[in-house]
């Protein structure tokens, strides 16, 4: 019996030497083979390729100041549980990534915090106001919810929580965490890289004035050298020549992408040589052309408007590169709405707000990265993209109209009766209306074989027939990157957000996602394409089976472990006992 009772304590304690080598060798093995296992469905703490080789070139220390510490309601616990996993992650493929949370909050005095609350704005990080509940009642305090990040003698400040105006908290929230990976690289990236490309507003012939386009010019100023240029017939205002030697010499672009944000005058010839030679020597260009003039603006004072076309001098120089935009217009079931007089009482106007069929709403449903994950997208007055068969060009439709729109020609009547009116299903049957083209590949030069000599002597510029590899993108509104005037106070408000309707639309993320394609920063729109949910507690039920939630949560695993306790007792019990 002795024997036996000796053997049992012999095989036990070489178990538990075998657990403790193995634990060993798979840690000594684990510090020279790297790996880790994502079970989310989404990929949640996977990061993408492009950000593994962004840390690859990380050689020192990349110090992370998170201001996410202190007292906060489980909305922010969860934004910081999040930051923190996050860079856990970074970490985990170069040991170069350290951080630290920080509560601004305890700097001691109110003298002291009030200084460290400036030096943290003065460094770019602006404050929330959070609504705190506590024991002696609700308090307000001041957060924020950002980041500074230093690498060798350089600091950038990063913003963590993602708020847009009309954004309810938990759509915020979503946001915020979607965007960890890419708020986190895209701040690394800022401090690693070398000089800012450059993008370019063009202002030559009647572009939206810079009150139009200061949001999202601002957002692209974080990454981009961002100018406002004129044209004006001026041969390298878009390329720049540089001598090779005394005989020899190169062309290329001066900015890697230039913009054209709603034209509404014909581009002269001239210009029209100099940017297609831009394209030619590998430029980007984003069009944003309105092929049809009209406007609200009409309607303030009568109820009825036409729609006339636009002559901007580019159809065939369009039609040469591989698309027509087309002089009409979409009306689509899906879209937004505008406030309409419906009545008067006391002498006040009253307004409701019907959906106006001259603004769709656009659904993002390409899995092309620009779009990929965007929110809706409003326009108006848009009209359709056709495409034309041209060899050596790739062209992807990254914004359609619904399958419920239909198109009407200019000269367009424009009414307001349509608000008022129900339309007919019937009239909408579609088909769906490209209104966003991307077109990547080698072109044609529009002068190809037919310079004219009153423009230039094309030796001066090095003269292409054919493009180098580049890329174009083509939106068939004007107004998609215009951001809205406060309608009493005249300030820009964000670009995407509707003051009338107080949605946030997805604009400026098409924008700022389509420079970064162009500019060939795929780790930085590979990350922020990344998409998962938030799995959101149904607060309803949650209200409706409080108690019984409280019962399970509390009785159900002290139950758990004294079961589990008597089976482990029973089967003690069998096994040591003496027959």
């Amino acid at each position: 019996m002795w024997n036996r009772f000796s053997k049992q304590k012999k095989n036990s304690i070489i178990q538990l030497m075998a657990g403790i080598i193995i634990i060993v060798a798979v840690n000594i093995i684990s510090s020279f083979l790297f790996t880790r296992i994502d079970l989310t469905s989404e990929n949640r703490y996977s990061l993408s390729d492009a950000t593994k080789q962004m840390l690859d070139d990380v050689d020192d220390i990349v110090f992370f100041k998170v201001y996410l510490e202190g007292d906060f309601p489980a909305g922010f616990k969860k934004l910081k549980r999040e930051t923190r996993e996050m860079l856990d992650e970074f970490r985990a493929y170069n040991k170069n990534i350290q951080y630290e949370f920080i509560n601004p909050a305890d700097a001691g005095t109110q003298e002291e915090r009030n200084r460290v609350y400036r030096e943290l704005m003065r460094k770019g990080l602006n404050p929330t106001e959070l609504r705190v509940s506590e024991k002696e009642g609700a308090s307000q305090k001041i957060i924020f919810p950002g980041m500074i990040v230093t690498y060798l003698d350089r600091e950038v400040s990063a913003h963590l929580l993602v708020s847009q105006k009309g954004q309810p908290p938990e759509q915020a929230l979503n946001k915020s965490v979607q965007n960890l990976e890419y708020n986190i690289g895209n701040a690394i990236q800022k401090l690693i890289s070398g000089e800012k490309k450059r993008v370019a507003f063009i202002t030559s012939n009647g572009e939206l004035p810079e009150n139009r386009t200061v949001d999202i010019e601002n957002a692209l100023k974080e990454y981009y050298t961002v100018e406002r240029i004129r044209i004006d017939g001026k041969l390298h205002s878009l390329t720049e020549r540089k001598e090779i030697d005394s005989v020899d010499f190169i062309v290329q672009p001066k900015y890697d992408v230039i913009i054209f944000a709603k034209p509404d005058s014909a581009i002269n010839d001239k210009d029209k040589f100099i940017v297609d030679q831009y394209l030619m020597h590998g430029g980007k260009i984003v069009w944003f052309v309105d092929p049809v003039h009209a406007s609200m603006d009409s309607l303030r004072s009568k109820a009825r408007t036409i729609g006339l076309a636009r002559d901007l001098g580019l159809r065939n120089m369009f039609f040469n590169y591989g698309f027509r935009v087309n002089t009409n217009l979409v009306m689509d079931l899906n879209s937004s709405a505008i406030p309409i007089i419906t009545g008067n009482v006391g002498g006040e106007p009253q307004y409701e707000y019907l959906p106006w069929l001259y603004f769709p709403v656009l659904v993002p449903e390409s899995d092309h990265p620009i779009v990929a994950t965007l929110n809706n997208v409003r326009t108006e007055f848009v009209s359709s993209i056709d495409t034309i068969r041209t060899p050596l060009i790739k062209k992807t439709a990254l914004l359609t109209t619904s399958p419920y729109s239909k198109t009407i020609n200019a000269p367009a009547p424009i009414s307001l009766e349509t608000a008022r009116d129900k339309p007919n299903p019937d009239d909408y049957k579609g088909p769906a209306q490209t209104v966003g083209l991307l077109l990547e590949g080698k072109f044609r030069s529009f002068y190809d074989n037919r310079v004219p000599p009153s423009i230039i002597d094309s030796k001066m510029i090095d003269f292409k027939n054919y493009s180098e590899e580049t890329q174009m993108v083509v939106f068939s509104d004007g107004d998609i990157i215009k951001n809205q005037l406060h309608y009493s106070r005249g300030f820009p408000l964000p670009l995407g957000y509707d003051q009338f309707t107080r949605q946030t639309y997805g604009n400026k993320d098409l924008i700022l996602n389509t420079i970064n394609y162009l500019t060939n920063d795929q780790g930085i729109l590979s990350a922020r394409a990344k998409d998962f949910k938030i799995r959101l507690m149904d607060q309803t039920k949650i209200e409706d089976n409080r108690i019984l939630i409280q019962i399970i949560n509390t009785l159900v695993p002290v139950l758990l472990v004294i079961l589990i306790g008597l089976v482990q007792a029973h089967l003690r019990k069998k096994r040591y006992t003496i027959k």
